[in-house]
């Protein structure tokens, strides 16, 4: 399983931008977590298999209705051991 950190920038806070993230995380599979950064964007660590965090990353691009995603930057991480998919 490959490990990513995604980094959401637009309209992204105050939208459900994390809650609706979860719910197709666990849709395709993935473990990691959401979060709001103070600088106004989202950072997705996702953990999952490539064809996953590709389909993640094209939902990422759009977002729950509501959201204006400007971009989505991908980085890749070493493997960690996550279960589950929370948001902070």
């Amino acid at each position: 399983m490959a490990c990513t950190r995604f980094l959401v920038a637009g309209h992204v806070q105050g939208v459900f931008f994390r809650a609706s993230t979860r719910t197709e995380a666990l849709r395709l599979g993935i473990h990691g977590h959401a979060r709001n950064l103070r600088d106004g964007r989202v950072e997705v660590i996702a953990m999952g298999t490539d064809e996953a965090l590709a389909a993640l990353e094209l939902w990422l691009a759009h977002g729950p209705a509501g959201a204006r995603v400007e971009s989505v930057t991908r980085e890749d991480l070493p493997h960690r051991d996550l279960s589950g998919f929370y948001t902070r």
